[in-house]
């Protein structure tokens, strides 16, 4: 059986350094936002044979004298792919220069038969207000789950199972985070579909481990220590919780691996992250979720006596 609690400092220090790493990367790199959370324009071009992206972003940006970012999408309607450029700024592309950028396109590789087939503009006001919605969204779901985890688990000290439970789903968001910033992945939708999928996994495997607290609580009439029943509880429910992982980030290699065979982007900018967000919720969930909470009780304990 593997003790847990008695390793509860090392735990801590992995955790606390990973973190730590997030927050330099976004001083030394910098987090990007895209242009649905901070405005500019999505312009989508269809096209025929092959295409050098490289040489197409530099025409791109020499014509727009702009930094953007060039990615490959599959238009589901008819199979064919697409680029997609995407420019952000304080305002909207000027129609002027989409057309002249069309045009360049067009006359700068005439046999791929450059078209554009849709022209989308954000208002930077919208974006950044559309960014707030989506934190204040995560913020009330995580508000949400640690009244239900106090509710439910109340005979365990309910707020405090909770805040540890949160503070695990925090540790995961951080992850993802650091994750799209060290691979220069704008924050962008798949950043907040990636973290709401990520809570809903790691707040269930935690739930199933204070499941076990509660009931092996019950059954053991308090004769076990609290890091003794941490200890049990986690090491009953570790062989569901890696299995359920393991299968999920198996399937999302796959992905994977049909994003990059056909540079999907769009694809890969989702499922790397989930899978790197996946191993950090089987992580928390075991390692820092209940040894968390085990620290606090014996604190709590050590308090009152």
């Amino acid at each position: 059986m593997i003790d847990f609690c008695g390793k509860r400092k090392i735990f801590f220090g992995i955790s606390i350094a990973l973190v730590l790493i997030a927050v330099l990367s976004t001083f030394i790199f910098g987090a990007r936002l895209d242009i649905q959370f901070k405005g500019g324009s999505i312009l989508t071009y269809s096209y025929t044979g092959d295409v050098d992206k490289a040489a197409v972003q530099n025409l791109i940006e020499s014509t727009l004298q702009e930094k953007i970012t060039l990615q490959e999408a599959t238009d589901v309607a008819s199979g064919m792919t697409n680029l997609v450029v995407s420019l952000t700024a304080d305002k909207s592309l000027s129609s002027e220069k989409q057309t002249l950028l069309t045009d360049t396109l067009q006359q700068t590789y005439p046999d791929l038969n450059f078209q554009a087939v849709k022209i989308n503009n954000v208002d930077p006001t919208i974006g950044k207000e559309f960014f707030g919605k989506c934190l204040m969204a995560l913020a009330l779901s995580a508000l949400l789950m640690c009244i239900y985890i106090a509710f439910r688990f109340r005979k365990i000290g309910g707020w405090s199972a909770g805040a540890m439970c949160v503070l695990a789903l925090l540790h995961d968001v951080v992850m993802v985070y650091a994750t799209f910033i060290l691979c220069g992945i704008a924050i962008n939708e798949n950043f907040i579909a990636v973290t709401m999928t990520i809570v809903g996994y790691s707040i269930n495997a935690t739930i199933v481990i204070y499941d076990r607290v509660r009931e092996n609580e019950k059954l053991y009439n308090k004769t076990m220590s609290i890091a003794e029943l941490v200890n049990k509880s986690v090491n009953q429910s570790m062989r569901r919780t890696v299995f359920t992982t393991v299968t999920t980030v198996m399937a999302m290699a796959v992905v994977c691996i049909v994003g990059l065979i056909f540079h999907l982007d769009s694809i890969l900018s989702f499922a790397f992250p989930l899978i790197i967000g996946m191993i950090s919720g089987l992580y928390s969930s075991t390692c820092i979720a209940p040894t968390l909470w085990a620290s606090w009780q014996e604190h709590k304990l050590a308090k009152a006596a």
